[in-house]
């Protein structure tokens, strides 16, 4: 189960393709995926590079650099696939999808309570 939302967690990448992400660093004003939630945990995360964006959980490691594997994608302007990332700077930040307000899907997520 994802931990709960934090706010103010707001990073870039420079990672391209379809991959794991290299995080690059907190934006100004903001902090770290790692420091808000620790390593190891599944996080729900946007993307947003341009006008293309994907929401999906993710699977926080620290390490040097720290990383977002993108565990399970929710939906995208790429129609709903991972986005393939092109050269240049892309945000990731803490968001909830509509998936994590959604009952049905909830009570699947967590087997059927």
């Amino acid at each position: 189960m994802p931990t709960a939302l934090k706010a103010r967690v707001k990073e870039t990448t420079t990672t391209t393709g379809t991959g794991t992400l290299n995080l690059a660093g907190a934006v100004s004003g903001f902090r770290t995926f790692v420091s808000a939630f620790g390593s190891g945990q599944l996080v729900y995360y946007v993307l947003i590079q341009g006008t293309a964006w994907e929401v999906g959980l993710g699977t926080i490691t620290s390490g040097s650099p720290d990383t977002l594997a993108r565990t399970k994608i929710y939906d995208s302007s790429a129609g709903g696939a991972a986005l393939t990332l092109a050269a240049g700077t892309t945000t990731v930040l803490c968001d909830a999808p509509a998936e994590a307000f959604d009952i049905a899907n909830a009570l699947a997520f967590l087997g059927g309570f």
